[in-house]
């Protein structure tokens, strides 16, 4: 099989996904195109030898619709040989994105593909696709269907995280970003949206509250326990997992990851490719997995298929040395660490989406480059890149400096 190699990575800011955050004026189109210019500006590929671009897009109607990559490639000024490949499996849709060209060059189909994401979840809303996972009762039952944060909240008390454990790790992850920005760890990766006029829109993540502290998470109400007690969710959790006999409401928009706009894309080709350009490799994806989990629990998948990807790559935990989980919520990292029992300085290093935002299709993507800038800045190989998933699912990739 053919190596697939990672040549470069870049990203957006991630905006606030409000009316008034600065991307909000930006469609999902021009966020994607962005990268995919950088891309080609930062690297000298000729487009024409752009076998696919495949983006993870998890709402992808309306303005985000028909196969946005191919959209984004037209208003980038790429070859129109290059042709696009959009994908969804919810939060994970991004790291799938590259895992899908990792296989396709590793099989020989492809030498040279562009993955990635994007999500403008400002102009358009989260769920706006619709979906019988929540709509139809045939399947919403069986799936024990649940807001994610009820979910959420279900972990923390079926594992033990009480309100000042998922506080403390949001406060984290605060001063972890923020550092890392101060420290200009993103630099390398961050490519400043601009106006038509060439004038920067945003060039930082726009969504972090460096000073936030135990304090002021601690005003903050719970977010979920409206629709988990009145809404009858609790009780769905409840009769999935009967020795629980109380939900404890813990988690808020503070220790919750941000709903943000932004898109990232990572240049993947076989050793010919990057020959052929001039560009040196700087990692190779070498393993990944998906699975199903729990669908009550629904966000402990990165647990599940972490032991699955391990046991498939004949790995064990020690042989990771950084490792990257989306942080959905503050319980879904916690879970993680509790059943690995990895030290916390391995996991998360520059902060992650409670800080700087989820944009739900690009996010994959992000961690995966913030985690390879990371092996370099210290100087290390090995990295584990995981998320959890809606219904309960989860994908994991590793990936090798090289």
């Amino acid at each position: 099989m053919t190596e697939a190699y990672i040549y470069d990575h870049v990203r957006t800011p991630r905006g606030r996904g409000k009316k008034d955050g600065a991307l909000h004026e930006v469609p999902a189109v021009r966020l994607g195109a962005r990268v995919l210019e950088a891309l080609r500006e930062r690297n000298g590929i000729d487009t024409a030898k752009v076998d696919d671009i495949i983006f993870g897009c998890v709402d992808p109607v309306g303005e985000a619709g028909s196969v946005i990559p191919k959209s984004a490639a037209f208003e980038a000024g790429y070859a129109f040989s290059a042709p696009g490949l959009q994908i969804s499996r919810f939060c994970a849709s991004g790291l799938d994105a590259v895992n899908l060209g990792a296989a396709k060059i590793a099989q020989g189909a492809d030498d040279l593909v562009i993955a990635g994401g994007v999500e403008s979840m400002s102009r358009v809303g989260m769920g706006m696709s619709g979906g019988a996972w929540y709509m139809d009762p045939s399947v919403a039952i069986p799936a024990y269907f649940m807001p994610q944060g009820v979910s959420a909240d279900l972990i923390a008390t079926k594992y033990g995280f009480g309100r000042d454990d998922v506080d403390a790790y949001a406060v984290e992850s605060q001063k972890r970003a923020a550092r890392a920005w101060s420290e200009g760890r993103f630099a390398r990766s961050v490519v400043p949206v601009k106006d038509q006029n060439g004038l920067t829109i945003l060039d930082r993540d726009e969504h972090m509250r460096p000073s936030t502290d135990m304090q002021s998470l601690g005003s903050l109400n719970p977010a979920f326990t409206m629709p988990g007690e009145m809404g009858g969710y609790d009780a769905v959790g409840i009769q999935a997992h009967p020795e629980i006999e109380a939900v404890n409401h813990v988690h808020h928009a503070g220790n919750s990851s941000g709903i943000v706009d932004g898109a990232a894309a990572v240049l993947l080709g076989s050793r010919a490719a990057g020959e052929a350009f001039g560009m040196k490799p700087r990692a190779r994806v070498t393993h990944f997995a998906n699975i199903g989990s729990d669908p009550a629990l629904m966000l402990t998948g990165p647990v599940d298929v972490t032991r699955k990807l391990l046991s498939r790559a004949g790995m064990q935990l020690s042989d990771i040395d950084l490792f990257e989980l989306n942080e959905a919520f503050a319980a879904v990292v916690l879970r993680y660490l509790q059943a690995f029992e990895i030290d916390p300085e391995r996991m998360n290093v520059n902060g992650g989406a409670i800080a700087m935002g989820h944009p739900l299709g690009a996010t994959g993507a992000i961690i995966l480059g913030t985690v390879l800038d990371e092996l370099e800045r210290q100087d290390k190989t090995t990295a584990l890149v995981t998320l959890c998933i809606g219904a309960g699912m989860g994908t994991a990739t590793i990936i090798e400096r090289v």
